[in-house]
């Protein structure tokens, strides 16, 4: 299980995920999605999910931050923030990360990331990726593959 968040890093980062889904593209669905990962060195990395007209080369706001943050040399992280909503709504449930994102979380993240999935920075559900995805293959799953 992770550390727990502390309140004031809890709502920064459900703050910066509300602004993050501000950018969300999003003409099909029109759900958007924000998601603020934290760094284990402290940097966060926003996401919006980014739409396309043919489905699959969509990206949702959690892999949009962690490709990011992969990307400027990041490779540790211990929580994310997920908000999301359809356009002109509030918040009338929280949003998890789909199969897809808790796949590529585990990666970097493992079963002790902590998953922040907001209606508001009152209103959430903290739990951790490992209780997303019990039974997870990750990493270690291919530490002892035969060499091709």
């Amino acid at each position: 299980m992770s550390a727990p968040l502390d309140p004031q890093t809890r709502a920064e980062l459900i703050r910066a995920a509300f602004a993050a889904r501000r950018f969300a593209y999003v003409p099909y669905s029109r759900f958007k999605v924000g998601a603020a990962l934290l760094a284990d060195d402290g940097r966060v990395f926003t996401g919006c999910n980014i739409e396309n007209a043919s489905y699959t080369p969509t990206n949702c706001a959690e892999r949009t931050a962690l490709f990011k943050a992969v990307s400027e040399g990041a490779r540790r992280f211990t929580a994310i923030a997920i908000v999301g909503s359809y356009e002109g709504r509030v918040n009338e449930l929280v949003t998890g990360p789909c199969g897809v994102c808790r796949q590529a979380l585990y990666e970097f993240g493992g079963p002790s990331l902590a998953v922040v999935m907001a209606k508001s920075e009152d209103d959430y559900i903290q739990t951790t990726l490992g209780e997303l995805l019990p039974y997870a293959f990750g990493p270690a799953n291919l530490e002892d593959a035969p060499a091709q």
